[in-house]
């Protein structure tokens, strides 16, 4: 069990609600934070003091689950951009199909055929990451659902037409999960490098246990939930999210009854230190989704490497036995 110094946040903030614990977790005894911080130290990275309300999109077309792609073979030599001229729109369209997965899971598939490596932003029932196309302009990602009706809106970084055609907008795909209900899941998502992380605690489980789930745990150890991290952190100040799920109701007895303890972290860096930091809570229980909004003033730049722990942010789980 480690040993945490509780230090009294004056300058920590919530705008979520009142009654959201604070303290200080030393990084010598802490869970590793999220990496890649110190490769970006050097950059003047723009400050976000709250996430953006979700984008206004307009003029998006629907797909279907199984889209069929538009064949470039069909786009020829002439039609090709010389001296200005526009790519066909059949060929630069964003198409998206999506299919269901046991785990009120979702497999996704986006098709951009000319906008390879391009930068995309993925949007579903109030969760919105920053994704990057492959330099073939497909993108394959397993999502965990927040609605029984999945709906996913993928809007890319550009428009690479004049007019305005929706196939030159984005992407809009649909798809029925019939398991959403069996899973309570914990969404944390932020914009930028603020070093948020989800920490759960199965079971009494302490930290470095069995049973306390977080990025940086063994993929292989014995727990009952399971932790997903989205988002390319390689793109210049990108939205990132993480969840963690909990699947009940699986046909068989509940191998254990009890608290599953969630808390959500922020690792102070020399990114983030001295700044106010925004990050936004989802939490997904019986099929419903309830938001928290928060806004941390950072301790100075004295505390790197510590972390602030936030234990009411999020409600725990209960689990009862069957």
């Amino acid at each position: 069990m480690l040993n945490k110094r509780i230090l009294l946040i004056s300058a920590a903030t919530a705008a979520c609600a009142l009654g959201i614990g604070f303290f200080m977790q030393p990084s010598t005894v802490a869970p590793a934070g999220s990496g890649g911080d110190s490769d970006l130290a050097g950059q003047q990275l723009p400050q976000e003091p709250a996430l953006a309300k979700p984008i206004s999109i307009e003029k998006i077309t629907l797909t279907s689950a199984n889209p069929d792609l538009a064949d470039e073979d069909e786009t020829t030599a002439s039609e090709q951009p010389t001296g200005g001229r526009q790519l066909p729109v059949a060929a630069c369209g964003v198409t998206a199909g999506a299919t269901a997965l046991p785990g009120a899971l979702v497999a996704l598939k986006i098709a951009a055929p000319c906008r390879g490596n391009e930068r995309i932003t993925l949007h579903h029932q109030g969760m919105m990451v920053t994704e990057t196309l492959g330099p073939d302009g497909q993108l394959d990602l397993v999502i965990p659902a927040l609605s029984s009706t999945a709906t996913f809106i993928v809007e890319p970084a550009s428009r690479l037409t004049t007019d305005a055609d929706p196939a030159t907008v984005g992407a809009v795909v649909q798809v029925a999960v019939p398991d959403m209900a069996e899973v309570d899941r914990v969404v944390v998502q932020w914009s930028g490098n603020s070093g948020f992380e989800i920490h759960a605690r199965e079971f009494g489980a302490q930290y470095g246990e069995n049973g306390h789930v977080w990025h940086g745990a063994d993929p292989n150890q014995a727990s009952a939930g399971k932790m997903v991290q989205l988002g390319d952190a390689a793109q210049l100040v990108p939205r990132l999210a993480e969840i963690y799920s909990f699947q009940r109701d699986t046909g068989e007895p509940a191998a254990q009854a009890g608290v599953i303890e969630i808390s959500i972290e922020a690792e102070i860096t020399e990114i983030n230190c001295g700044r106010e930091i925004a990050a936004q809570s989802l939490r997904v229980v019986a099929g419903r989704v309830q938001t928290r909004d928060l806004v941390l003033n950072m301790p100075d730049c004295t505390a790197t490497g510590d972390f602030l722990v936030l234990n009411n942010l999020v409600e725990n789980l209960k689990i009862a036995a069957r």
